[in-house]
Parts: C-alpha cells; structure tokens; sequence
C-alpha cells in the first residue's frame, strides 16, 4: 500500500439535475455532466485549474 498523499478531491451531485460539482484539493471548482470528464479534470491537476482557463464544459 501506499503513503496518503493527504490530497482530497470532492464530487457532488447536484440533486434534480445531471450535473456534478467537483472541488479539487487546491480548492478549484468544476462542473460537468460527464463523470469522466471531472475525473479527468480532477486528475490533471494543476493542468486545467488555473483561474484564467475556462472550466465547466459539461454546463
């Protein structure tokens, strides 16, 4: 087993709704419809998470 890496990546679902809301551990926020594609974004990190990039393409 490996060591915790003590990052902590949230993904909510928004109820009524298709959507998931995501929060990476550097506190970067994301929505998508496409599970895939939030761990996709959440995995990427930092590649995607700056405040200039655009976020969200599932909504």
């Amino acid at each position: 087993m490996t060591a915790p890496t003590g990052e902590v990546y949230r993904i909510d679902w928004l109820p009524g709704t298709d959507i998931l809301h995501g929060t990476c551990h550097c506190g970067r926020e994301h929505t998508s419809q496409d599970p895939i594609e939030m761990w996709e974004w959440m995995l990427a990190h930092p590649r995607g998470h700056a405040l200039d990039e655009p976020q969200g393409a599932g909504t």
